[in-house]
């Protein structure tokens, strides 16, 4: 068959033929099946349960718009379609939830993954699916076998900004350079102010948590949407439905992104995780369930805190500061903290002073950007065509200039442990910060 036509709750029938099929079909691909789009959110939003594999054929189906909209060429068009089905290829079981700990120790992230990924110079499968994958060639034979440039798709794919946004804001990322300089336009379909992923991720999430905050008007802001300048740009009358996707990216992200039950539970994998001799260069080739066996075989505390996030047994808030109540001195303490190595000193102090175990402690914060106050630009960088120019939606825009400044988290600091455990934990906590 040549062509299959999936139906998407959201998007309809999306058709996937040719090249795009064949992508699809890899195991690779398939692996993403397996992989939840919102990691442990479901511990509070029971239907959260959508995969990597859906979000990916959406972003795949609104690029293809997207491409239309500005007037793409097939040749341009099929290389974004093949760097949005393939954006998320490498992406680590349970969503985000191990990105922290993933980058400490192999200096890269699931987007910067892909490219070896692609051309087949790591592993794409296991061992014990060689009887399925074995002999099938790599990604990189199928794109070129028709026409496709794979460096092209792979620098499509990497992200280039210095901050990493959306779910990634935990994490800082070292300054990197765009490949697009000449066509910036295509990498900004997927790694944009406005693009086909957060388009997508947004919608869909806010349809399987069931909160009212994802709407987005997609319609007005694909018939608004133009190339000026070898960059993407809105025309004036898509400044409404800019600020109603600003508004929704803010509002998800506080309400479920950074919803502080979640983050504990997510933060009590990465603990798992952390604890466990599980392989970082095999996380690639491991959907959920791969990783859930193996910290629940490894035994130990490990197990004990996978077994305790199946039976929604979770730490419990010891400590937090929010940001609002903190004044400059008070923040400056806590950003010596934000660095991964200096959260888990953190977190051996405090177990240390407390009396627990460190398995029992868990620092959760913003990155340093946040934590002073930095203007936040990147995803609230929307270009807006206006009288003959092109301007930041930020000097048209009260509320998107509001958003820019926003801070997504409230909290400074959260630290987590047993509920037996809280107030010794929370004691120690506020001594060590001296907060």
């Amino acid at each position: 068959m040549n062509e299959k036509v999936i139906h998407d709750p959201l998007h309809g029938s999306i058709a996937v033929s040719g090249v795009f099929l064949k992508l699809l079909m890899r195991h690779e691909m398939q692996r993403l099946q397996n992989v939840r789009q919102l990691g442990m959110a479901h511990k509070v939003f029971p239907g959260a349960n959508h995969t990597r594999l859906e979000h990916s054929l959406g972003v795949y189906h609104l690029a293809g718009r997207m491409g239309r909209a500005i007037g793409l060429g097939d040749d341009d068009m099929r290389h974004v379609r093949a760097a949005a089905l393939l954006h998320d290829v490498c992406h680590l079981p349970y969503s985000h939830n191990l990105a922290e700990l993933f980058e400490n120790r192999m200096g890269m992230d699931h987007m910067e993954m892909a490219r070896p990924l692609i051309k087949g110079t790591i592993p794409t499968y296991f061992e014990r699916d060689e009887d399925l994958a074995g002999g099938t060639g790599t990604i990189e034979e199928i794109l070129e076998s028709e026409g496709l440039s794979s460096d092209t798709v792979c620098d499509l794919i990497a992200n280039p900004r210095s901050e990493i946004e959306g779910l990634d804001m935990f994490t800082e990322s070292n300054e990197k350079q765009s490949f697009f300089s000449s066509k910036d336009y295509l990498h900004q379909m997927i790694h944009g102010p406005v693009d086909a992923d957060q388009m997508d991720y947004l919608i869909r999430d806010a349809h399987y948590t069931g909160v009212a905050h994802g709407s987005i008007d997609v319609e007005r802001l694909l018939t608004q949407m133009r190339v000026h300048n070898k960059t993407i740009v809105l025309e004036r009358g898509g400044i409404v439905a800019a600020e109603g996707l600003m508004v929704s990216r803010a509002l998800m992200y506080t309400s479920v992104y950074f919803n502080k039950t979640v983050r504990i539970a997510e933060m009590m994998l990465s603990k798992a995780a952390e604890l466990s001799d599980v392989d970082m260069r095999t996380l690639h080739l491991m959907d959920d369930s791969d990783l859930r066996g193996e910290l629940i075989a490894y035994g130990g505390r490990p197990s004990e805190l996978m077994r305790s996030l199946i039976h929604r047994r979770l730490y419990k808030k010891a400590f937090s500061a929010y940001t609002i109540d903190l004044d400059e001195e008070q923040k400056d303490k806590i950003v010596r903290y934000s660095k991964y190595e200096d959260k888990k000193r953190l977190e051996d102090e405090i177990a240390e002073e407390a009396g627990v175990d460190y398995s029992e402690v868990i620092v959760d914060m913003p990155p340093r950007s946040s934590l002073q106050s930095r203007v936040k630009i990147g995803k609230t960088d929307v270009s807006i065509y206006y009288d003959g120019r092109v301007r930041p939606i930020t000097r048209i825009s009260p509320v998107s200039k509001a958003l820019q400044s926003r801070d997504t988290f409230g909290w400074a600091v959260m630290i987590s442990s047993p509920e037996a455990h809280k107030e010794k934990v929370g004691r120690a906590a506020a001594s060590i910060l001296n907060l």
